[in-house]
């Protein structure tokens, strides 16, 4: 067995080769502690993994888009596509191969935006947004969308609080941080690095 320590990890744009996973920058890693990889294990494809991508899909296929900076502890899951064949609203929940157009109900891409954080064991489900600069607490089930810079927590996970006053958030996102070019953000860093609002918007027009 190959040895794991907390200190392995994987930088996602150098592992991931699935043609429906889209990643952003070459920032975003994925703890790998204990298990095969993030897709051996954190992605769960019922349709659209490399061991069937050479078949015909009966059904568009669920796209996971990840940000630039995302922070994944080890032993998450994010559950895509396929998976979506037992129908709540009908009688049975069973999913019978005659029927298993009839039964899917697509949930939609699933995006996790720039400077997000899923804690370990966190279950992110299909079709959901996790914004940026979010935080998924340690075991959590997220089911709906997660506010940017939010921390949310729990099995549905519910939001505990924000990380940050509603203006500052505001702030945060209008400057679209994760799209400045290399040379501006780490020339930046130290301030994004602390809480001094008013200190980085000084470091910004300075930088300009």
């Amino acid at each position: 067995m190959t040895k794991k320590h907390w200190s392995k990890f994987q930088l996602l744009h150098e592992v991931v080769r699935n043609k429906n996973i889209h990643i952003k920058g070459t920032h975003s890693y994925y703890s790998d502690c204990w298990d095969n990889g993030f897709e051996e294990s954190v992605i769960r494809y019922l349709c659209g993994d490399r061991e069937g991508e050479n078949r015909e899909p009966n059904w568009h296929i669920d796209q996971l888009h990840i940000g630039d900076y995302v922070c994944i502890a080890a032993e998450v899951v994010i559950l895509m596509g396929g998976n979506h064949n037992h129908r709540a609203d009908w009688f049975c929940l069973y999913p019978f191969m005659e029927f298993i157009e009839e039964s899917y109900q697509g949930k939609g891409d699933t995006h996790l935006g720039d400077g997000c954080w899923l804690g370990m064991r966190a279950m992110i489900m299909p079709g959901v947004t996790v914004g940026e600069g979010a935080i998924v607490a340690a075991n959590s089930v997220v089911t709906k969308d997660v506010a940017p810079y939010s921390v949310v927590a729990g099995s549905p996970a519910k939001r505990i609080k924000y990380r940050f006053e509603p203006e500052i958030i505001d702030e945060l996102m209008s400057l679209d941080i994760y799209s400045w070019p290399q040379t501006k953000f780490d020339a930046l860093k130290h301030h994004l690095c602390g809480d001094d609002i008013d200190a980085l918007r000084q470091a910004i027009l300075t930088y300009a």
